[in-house]
Order: C-alpha cells, then structure tokens, then sequence
C-alpha cells in the first residue's frame, strides 16, 4: 500500500460530468419550480481513502467516470417525475445526489472499480445548479 496520509488525513480524487433532466417539485417552499422544468447539473463524484493503492492513487479515474456517466447515462434528458425510482418524491438537488452517491457505492462494492477500490473509505457526490448553487452528499463506503 502507499503511504500513509499525513494526520490522518484523507486522499481525495474528483471527477466530473454533467447531467440535463426534467422535473417538477411539489410543495410551495420550491416556489415555481413546482412546475415542470428543465436543469442541468454540472456533477463532482469525489472518492476518499486514508491510504494510497499499491500505485499511489486513491481510484482509477477512467473507471471513476466510466461508473459515474452510467449513472448518469440512466437520468439524462429524461423527466425524472416519470421514473419510478422517484415516484412521489421531490427530486431535490439534495436528494438527486445521495440517489449517484448511494449508486456509485454499489458499483464500488459490486466490483465495477476494481479490486483496490475496496480500499475506498467514503464518496461524495455535489450536483451544481449554477454558478452560485450547489448541493450534495457525502457518505462512508
């Protein structure tokens, strides 16, 4: 393994991607975003570890955005209010970053990164709106 992290400290590797849907939100905090409209995110997936892999590298980053734009693949240009994985939910831009962190993890865990992925101590996962918006998630692996 690659030496340790100063501190204990963390190793973090970033890759972005984009994502463009269609959604509405219920409830009058959302204002008129309750009706239908479009968004287009701008996504880092970050992947975290205490240690460096035997190549000194936190997560293969072709792998990384492999795994993250078939994800992405799976929401892009769609209505998310028509999906049933989002039935009855306000597809918040909080809520839509859990849903790729929580479905990076089981390609983590799953082995699509790799054998040294297992490594991986946490993934978070920030969906910007704009250019002075942003919302994510973060969880442990």
């Amino acid at each position: 393994m690659g030496e340790p992290a100063i501190g204990g400290g963390m190793f973090r590797t970033t890759v972005r991607d984009h994502l463009m849907i269609a959604h509405s939100l219920t409830g009058a905090v959302f204002g008129p975003a309750q009706r239908l409209h479009g968004a287009t995110y701008v996504i880092d997936a970050t992947f975290s570890r205490r240690e460096l892999d035997e190549d000194n590298i936190v997560v293969d980053i072709g792998a990384a955005g492999r795994e993250l734009r078939a994800i992405i693949d799976e929401l892009n240009y769609r209505n998310l209010d028509e999906l049933p994985a989002f039935a009855g939910v306000a597809t918040s831009t909080e809520l839509l970053a859990r849903f790729i962190a929580d479905r990076l993890a089981d390609r983590v865990h799953d082995g699509a990164f790799g054998a040294r992925a297992r490594g991986l101590a946490g993934i978070q996962v920030v969906l910007h709106e704009s250019h002075i918006a942003s919302a994510g998630y973060e969880r442990p692996l």
